[in-house]
């Protein structure tokens, strides 16, 4: 029991297999961005980022104690986030699809739960169900579209290190997150 004296229900375990992160596998969240030959050019194999909305920061972030569960997700509508593995080391990533709202195109709510973010932006929260796990292994990095949801990076080690991608002040500013268990009573639980 809580000092309420309301006894909480433990959340529920919602257990979800890793998808295999490939550049279809993904498609719908951003990119997998892959090593290509020196002298390329430019093109749709390139991370297509947006970082026109703030200074970008480019650094590299060390991570522990990042087990394979979550009971939060977050968005950022303002930037493409990039994030990879320093070593290709194997690590997962929870994501849904993004769900911004434009306020010109809200016509009443449809049945929708539409949110305001404390940032100003409108959105529908997550469904628990259109919740995927991806693993990524090897020389890659992820680029989030616009607005994915997401939860990690999560790994087996005690510590990784991770290059990060984003605005300077994205964690301040431009950060919108959900709670599953709080909102849905359940914590994801990646089954690999």
């Amino acid at each position: 029991m809580d000092v309420s004296g309301v006894r909480k229900t433990p959340p529920s375990i919602v257990k979800l297999k890793p998808i295999e992160t490939t550049p279809e596998t993904f498609k719908e969240f951003g990119q997998v961005i892959g090593a290509s030959p020196d002298g390329d050019k430019f093109g749709p194999q390139d991370a297509q980022l947006v970082l026109s909305r703030g200074i970008p920061r480019f650094h590299i972030m060390q991570l522990k104690d990042q087990p394979l569960k979550f009971a939060s997700i977050t968005h950022h509508a303002s930037v493409t986030q990039c994030l990879g593995s320093i070593g290709g080391h194997a690590w997962y990533l929870g994501v849904a699809k993004p769900s911004i709202l434009d306020p010109n195109e809200i016509k009443g709510d449809a049945g929708m739960k539409i949110m305001k973010s404390s940032c100003g932006h409108f959105y529908i929260p997550p469904a628990v169900e259109d919740v995927r796990i991806f693993r990524i292994s090897g020389p890659k990095f992820l680029k989030l579209n616009l607005g994915t949801w997401h939860a990690g990076p999560l790994f087996k080690a005690d510590t990784m290190d991770f290059y990060n991608l984003e605005l300077s002040n994205t964690n301040v500013v431009d950060h919108t997150s959900h709670n599953f268990r709080r909102q849905n009573g359940v914590e994801i639980l990646i089954d690999d």
